[in-house]
């Protein structure tokens, strides 16, 4: 059996990771990887009712802290009942979202600080880590711009935060990417969807069979 790998796809608000976890999948299994797609708050029945928790409602529904405590009970929920079963199959795994963001959103953004959050995950968890993590990365304002211009598509509880917020988890983004440059790799969000989805498959090259 083939071993699987788990890759997750991370970034600020519209830097087009939904479009690219679907072109990087549909990439993978031309050259024969059976991949799973899921996401993140969610991925699991458990997962998902937490989810509506997180992403609905005013901003201040929950304190920064008990925000972190939800994604890291969620996330406990997705590795165990789903990533960990598929990548046991040898299954390749691409989540949209795992601990970066919060590490990014939580950690940096809301305050709460990245070890706090890392001890979190260590708990709820296991520490378990993504065999490589992409995050794609526009200049400055530039994807909470597109964000707020998708046609039909409202900003969930976070993604309404404003800019400031957005630009601080930028930077953490950036700064979890110097920090741990093996497993975590910034990619230019710019340009043609063809041409993004080509950068991501360069940093996965080492991984690929």
């Amino acid at each position: 059996m083939p071993d699987g790998r788990f890759i997750s796809l991370e970034g600020g608000e519209g830097v087009g990771k939904t479009t690219q976890l679907r072109a990087l999948a549909t990439e993978l299994g031309k050259r024969g990887i059976e991949v799973v797609t899921t996401r993140e708050p969610g991925g699991s029945p458990g997962a998902e009712a937490i989810r509506g928790l997180l992403l609905n409602g005013e901003d201040g529904r929950w304190s920064p802290r008990a925000e972190a405590l939800l994604f890291a009970a969620a996330r406990a929920d997705h590795v165990e009942k789903t990533i960990r079963p598929a990548l046991d199959a040898g299954k390749w795994v691409i989540s949209d979202r795992f601990l970066d963001s919060s590490l990014a959103y939580q950690g940096g953004g809301a305050g709460v600080g990245v070890d706090a959050v890392r001890g979190l995950h260590r708990f709820g968890s296991d520490g378990f880590l993504p065999d490589r993590t992409l995050v794609l990365l526009l200049p400055d304002r530039a994807g909470v711009a597109r964000a707020n211009e998708r046609d039909g598509d409202e900003p969930d509880r976070i993604g309404r935060r404003d800019a400031d917020y957005h630009l601080a988890v930028d930077r953490a983004f950036r700064a979890l990417g110097a920090e741990e440059p093996e497993r975590v790799r910034l990619v230019d969000a710019s340009g043609e969807q063809r041409q993004v989805t080509e950068r991501l498959l360069a940093e996965l090259a080492d991984l690929l069979p």
